[in-house]
């Protein structure tokens, strides 16, 4: 486990700096365009019974993804917490299931400048042999996901393999804009991050997951946000426990037990739909809503009938098949990773300009986009700041 000792605090650089939205490195004109269409349409689908403070704030993303930057109104108590980010690296590096330093590049320019500013951010990465464990249980688990290979550009190619040089350029990167980056062997990122999310609420800090996976949503409460990258809309977006309820009908308390029965198509673990097809979100959330969770569920259908005939026999015949995908969607709590005192200070933002031009020069980018280097941040409510 690497633990990185931050700079002292000074300070912060301002939330425009060179490179804050303006990495659009292979767009051209009708790529821009079809973004502006469908950004156009993504704001138009928002729900007229959700309501914002600012019309610049109004968003929304396709299904299963957030529909606002606005993180609710804060109360008293809420407001005086201090804010940690829990950065969730390895998924920032695709485009997709390709591997694209670029797409890091680009999304942690925005992160830094919109988002995290001068607020303290632990960096997570995959450990080596990480998904192992997972794999045994379920050997489609993350199969899509391509390796590091000729994606990466030629500077960073050597005698040592792309894979370890392309991460260690990250991890140099992060370390020189003071963020700690934490690797622990045999574990995946998501279970170092689910750790140390409880810890630092035990220490009173309210919490916010950067990453698109959403396997965190299980951990979202009022002190636990995500912050997400979404591609359409080519900036980052908070998603709470209030967009969870709106989306899910649900409480997040149910929402791995909801995946376990649904599947999970991007991390390759089959729902129970792939069985038995009747079996779909509506008879799942229903169930879950009386019963609470999967195993309370799996427990009361072997004793009685819970509900439809094809439900009943498929949470009787199937019970293992789902009870191996809660083994495998569950996050662990307790890796052996403690959060350290010197993470959580204010990280000294002065610099991040300057490495992440180094970064994209060693990338071989040679020419970037600067239209919005004065353009302060857009659609970031006051709360979320």
């Amino acid at each position: 486990m690497a633990q990185v000792r931050p700079r002292p605090s000074a300070a912060p650089w301002p939330s425009s700096f060179p490179f804050s939205a303006s990495l659009n490195i292979r767009a051209d004109a009708t790529a821009a365009a079809t973004r502006a269409s469908k950004t156009r349409t993504i704001q138009a689908a928002l729900s007229p019974s959700v309501s914002f403070r600012r019309t610049a704030d109004v968003q929304s993303c396709s299904k299963g993804e957030p529909r606002s930057i606005s993180g609710g109104t804060r109360g008293e108590g809420k407001a005086s917490k201090k804010r940690v980010f829990f950065l969730d690296v390895n998924p920032l590096c695709y485009e997709g299931s390709t591997p694209s330093l670029r797409s890091f590049a680009r999304w942690i320019s925005l992160f830094f400048s919109q988002v995290s500013h001068s607020d303290p951010v632990v960096a997570v990465l995959d450990g080596e042999r990480g998904s192992e464990h997972r794999r045994r249980l379920l050997p489609s688990y993350k199969a899509r996901r391509r390796k590091f290979s000729r994606y990466v550009s030629p500077l960073l190619r050597s005698s040592r393999s792309s894979v370890e040089r392309s991460h260690q350029s990250v991890i140099n990167f992060l370390k020189e804009c003071n963020v700690p980056v934490i690797k622990v062997e045999d574990h995946e990122a998501d279970d170092v991050v689910a750790t140390l999310v409880g810890q630092a609420l035990q220490k009173g800090y309210r919490v916010v997951i950067a990453s698109p996976d959403k396997d965190f949503k299980q951990l979202i409460s009022e002190d636990v946000q995500i912050v997400m990258p979404v591609d359409e809309l080519q900036r980052w977006s908070f998603y709470t426990l209030k967009h969870y309820i709106e989306q899910y009908n649900c409480d997040p308390d149910s929402d791995l037990s909801l995946r376990c029965i649904l599947g999970d198509d991007v991390d390759g673990v089959p729902g129970i739909q792939h069985l038995v097809p009747a079996f779909g979100r509506k008879t799942a959330v229903k169930l879950l809503k009386k019963h609470g969770s999967l195993e309370n569920l799996l427990n009361t259908a072997a004793v009685r009938t819970v509900g439809k005939q094809y439900a009943q026999e498929a949470l009787t015949k199937h019970a293992n098949y789902l009870r191996r995908n809660y083994e495998v969607l569950a996050l662990k709590r307790d890796v052996n990773v403690f959060l350290q005192e010197e993470w959580l200070v204010e990280r000294n933002s002065a610099g991040d300009s300057r490495n992440l031009s180094t970064f994209l020069t060693l990338l071989g980018e040679a020419k970037l986009y600067n239209r919005n280097r004065h353009h302060s941040p857009k659609n970031l409510s006051s709360e979320d700041r």
